[in-house]
């Protein structure tokens, strides 16, 4: 083991924003591959900008780095059958590895859509250390008491990763906030970036979490891992007095990245699950898939036109609209009332 000497600045990815590491000393000490682990904190030095160049930072904003610089970023998998594949087990002896995405979540890419820029490259420099000890994201998540969940949920599942689940719940989150509802956002399983929560709270959600807030920097991670941690993550959701929750599942309940055990856990709290789809052939896979999967409503890309409707209903006589316009509001918030058991009085005083 050596130690080196800390950089005179470091660009901490948002996978850190659970951590003092901006604000209070560390070094930095190589560790054989041997003792690396998943949400070791590490720093790399960035070596190849002509992809991807941003890394998102601790507030949500995008930095653009440059060649030469430290980034502290942490050890993790990703799965995105869309875009990019690979872990830190893939880093070879030479350190080269990559930010498999923007908040610094580190491994060594091993597919990539063409359809996507090449990640950002960098060359692993050392592991954040504190008294000669490894700073890893399980340790600086905060842990609380075990309590049950159940503040009424509004459920988002997609068919696949870019379905439309984010934009989806911003949309539902301003409903119910013109409702007059005390509303928790939360993303349970995905690939760390933090930009998703904090638009769930830009469309008006009082509180948000994700998994990042329990150790982990993605959710592709031992069945068993996951299942400790998202009780945690929702023992930190049952605190805040909401009415109303609403949750993202990213990616599909089948990617590795145990969507399938967080609508389980999610069970008993659940009122309302809205499917988001990519393509309308996918609805029957996902409705057959999951015997505790019941979706209320399928929206996403086939909904935007009368066609894409029409093909839905031939495959599935589940309700299927585009919430994106705001012809179908009334509908969208006749649902969420029944749904959620509120009267007729919860309804907007203000114009979409």
């Amino acid at each position: 083991m050596s130690t080196s000497p800390i950089y005179d600045r470091c660009t901490f990815g948002s996978v850190a924003r659970i951590t003092d590491l901006s604000t209070k000393s560390f070094t930095i000490e190589t560790r054989p591959p041997a003792e690396w682990h998943t949400g070791d904190y590490v720093v790399g030095v960035v070596t190849d900008t002509s992809g991807y160049r941003t890394i998102e930072l601790p507030t949500g904003r995008d930095m653009e780095v440059a060649e030469g610089d430290a980034v502290v970023g942490a050890f993790g998998t990703r799965e995105a059958t869309l875009e990019i594949t690979g872990s830190w087990r893939d880093i070879g002896q030479e350190g080269g590895m990559h930010a498999l995405t923007r908040a610094g979540l580190f491994g060594r890419a091993t597919s990539r859509s063409t359809l996507v820029q090449r990640p950002l490259e960098l060359q692993y420099y050392g592991h954040v250390c504190r008294n000669g000890e490894t700073v890893t994201m399980q340790d600086a998540a905060p842990s609380v008491d075990a309590q049950p969940f159940t503040t009424p949920t509004v459920l988002f599942v997609g068919t696949s990763m870019s379905a439309g689940k984010t934009t989806a719940a911003r949309i539902v989150t301003r409903r119910l906030k013109r409702m007059g509802l005390d509303v928790l956002g939360a993303k349970v399983c995905g690939a760390g970036r933090y930009r998703d929560v904090l638009s769930i709270q830009d469309a008006g959600a009082d509180w948000g979490l994700d998994f990042v807030d329990v150790g982990l920097p993605s959710t592709a991670v031992p069945p068993e891992d996951y299942r400790r941690a998202v009780r945690q993550l929702l023992a930190q959701m049952a605190r805040p007095p909401a009415d109303v929750a609403v949750v993202e599942i990213g990616a599909s309940p089948l990617e590795p990245y145990n969507g399938s055990i967080a609508v389980e856990e999610l069970q008993d709290a659940l009122a309302m699950t809205v499917l988001c789809v990519s393509d309308p052939y996918a609805v029957p896979g996902v409705d057959t898939a999951f015997d505790r999967l019941a979706p209320d409503l399928v929206t996403g890309i086939p909904t935007n036109t009368d066609a894409g409707v029409a093909l839905l209903s031939q495959l599935t006589d589940l309700p299927a609209f585009n919430i994106r316009d705001n012809d179908t509001y009334d509908r969208l918030d006749a649902m969420l009332r029944d749904r959620l058991n509120l009267g007729p009085s919860a309804t907007s005083t203000v114009n979409p």
